[in-house]
């Protein structure tokens, strides 16, 4: 049995830092998907009743596919965000939080991925 002082024990548990640099990048992520959901939403109305190939050519503008590939990105990265701050806060059996976590992280990175692989494969 190793002899410790209470201080000693408790150095390196406690709050370890990350949990500004994790708000901070939530934030940062709203407020760029701000613009990119707006453009988004305004694009996707002008689309509406038009016919398959007009939205084809419209997916595969340049412009438009680098913003569809950064709404996207930006999307899915706010969703990991928001995701794991919900299951950390109400999930509280260890084992399941981390099934959880890991299972979301690999959900939204490959609908991430197929998003992006989606518009490039139309684009090019």
């Amino acid at each position: 049995m190793k002899l410790e002082l209470p201080l000693a024990k408790a150095k390196g548990l406690g709050t370890s830092g990350e949990g500004s640099h994790h708000w901070w990048r939530q934030r940062l992520s709203a407020l760029a998907l701000i613009p990119l959901t707006l453009w988004f939403l305004f694009s996707v109305v002008n689309q509406l009743g038009q016919e398959h190939f007009v939205v084809h050519e419209w997916i595969a503008d340049p412009f438009t596919a680098v913003f569809l590939i950064l709404y996207s990105i930006f999307m899915f990265y706010h969703a990991q965000l928001g995701l794991q701050v919900v299951i950390e806060d109400y999930v509280h059996n260890h084992g399941i939080k981390m099934a959880m976590l890991l299972f979301s992280n690999i959900v939204l990175l490959l609908f991430g991925i197929l998003a992006v692989f989606s518009v490039l494969q139309i684009a090019l």
